[in-house]
């Protein structure tokens, strides 16, 4: 296309216009030669009449260059639209991706924010759970102190007062002869964490034995047992020192005619929660209505036989009560006995070397062999 003219907009003179000239291009009518300039002048005369047919041509000559102008510029702006959409389907490509992105990141956060509020309430439960036991723990361990501090002191008393090596007789009267003793009024209550430690008695001789004036010599295999068992004290039955004592003194002791409550004795005794209460005379016929009597005044609960029973035991916090004979009797308190020296060499309160820990150790295992063959101390 031909950079427009200065005169291009008018038509030019009818004179100029030449006869053969059809081109409807402007610029091929600049381009004519000279010669065609000579002849335009000779014609025109004749062109004077065919004014109106160039005016025509110049016309469809215009329309013709609008509708190329017009096509060209519809072929731009669709060219121009189909970039534009292009470009719009490259971003609405990229806004969906970004709104992929973003929802994904909304939904990792939504979890990680339910994950830290359950892995939080987590916390907040285990802290309350361990708080509750820590206080617990501290409520039982205060109950636990106080009555230690409890015991500690009725021990020490008990201690200071009375010794197993060298007891205090005016605190037990059954250990002076038959000319001293006066007559004894009622009777105590005897519990396996307070039971006494008396040495040996002989009824058979009605008197004391004196253990200095007996020959004594260590056992090699069980004092050996006992310095094992005596530097970690426990009241672990598996431990060699406490099985060979419960093999040969305990189980044998606590072995009644009636097994099921023997072995129910016997636990009781371990766990330190046997009672054992005195029945006075004249309170033998009543009968306490929140009481369980389980059997006859008359007749051991343990051994089955009639004898007279001036004691009953009670299991635990149970209400039931078992009348025993004065030999059942014997029997659990020679046990309860060596129990709790044991309990006090646990817990510190015996201070002494070994070998004399040793001796009433073996004076209390006597104790259960005289029991278990029939031989108790006599009662007023």
């Amino acid at each position: 296309m031909c950079p427009p003219q200065p005169d291009q907009g008018l038509p030019p003179p009818l004179a100029a216009v030449p006869v053969p000239w059809k081109s409807t291009d402007p610029c091929q009518g600049h381009r004519e030669s000279p010669g065609a300039l000579v002849e335009t002048s000779a014609g025109e005369e004749a062109q004077g009449q065919e004014g109106p047919a160039a005016t025509q041509l110049d016309v469809l000559r215009l329309r013709s260059s609008s509708m190329e102008i017009r096509e060209k510029g519809s072929e731009f702006l669709k060219e121009e639209l189909h970039r534009a959409q292009k470009e719009l389907k490259l971003k609405d490509e990229e806004c969906e991706r970004l709104s992929k992105v973003r929802e994904q990141l909304e939904q990792e956060l939504e979890e990680l924010t339910a994950s830290l509020f359950e892995e939080a309430h987590k916390m907040v439960r285990e802290a309350n759970m361990k708080q509750a036991a820590s206080e617990k723990q501290l409520k039982e361990a205060g109950g636990k102190i106080d009555m230690l501090q409890a015991e500690v002191t009725a021990l020490k008393t008990l201690v200071i007062t009375s010794t197993p090596a060298s007891p205090n007789r005016e605190l037990h009267p059954q250990l002076l002869s038959p000319t001293k003793a006066g007559p004894r009024k009622g009777h105590f209550r005897h519990k396996s964490t307070s039971s006494t430690l008396c040495p040996a008695v002989c009824p058979a001789v009605g008197h004391t034995l004196t253990p200095d004036r007996e020959g004594k010599e260590v056992d090699t295999i069980l004092f050996a047992e006992f310095q094992a068992w005596r530097e970690a004290p426990t009241l672990d039955k598996t431990c060699p020192f406490l099985e060979r004592v419960h093999r040969e003194d305990v189980g044998p002791c606590l072995d009644f005619t009636m097994q099921e409550l023997s072995t129910l004795v016997r636990a009781a005794v371990e766990d330190n929660t046997l009672t054992i209460e005195p029945v006075a005379s004249q309170t033998l016929p009543a009968v306490k209505v929140a009481e369980v009597e389980c059997s006859s005044t008359n007749t051991c609960a343990l051994s089955g036989l009639t004898r007279t029973c001036r004691h009953r035991i009670r299991l635990g916090d149970s209400e039931s009560h078992y009348y025993i004979s004065p030999s059942s009797r014997a029997r659990i308190t020679a046990v309860c006995n060596f129990f709790t020296y044991i309990r006090y060499i646990q817990q510190g309160l015996v201070r002494q070397d070994a070998e004399p820990m040793f001796w009433e150790i073996m004076r209390l295992r006597k104790e259960m062999s005289l029991a278990k063959l029939g031989f108790f101390p006599q009662e007023a």
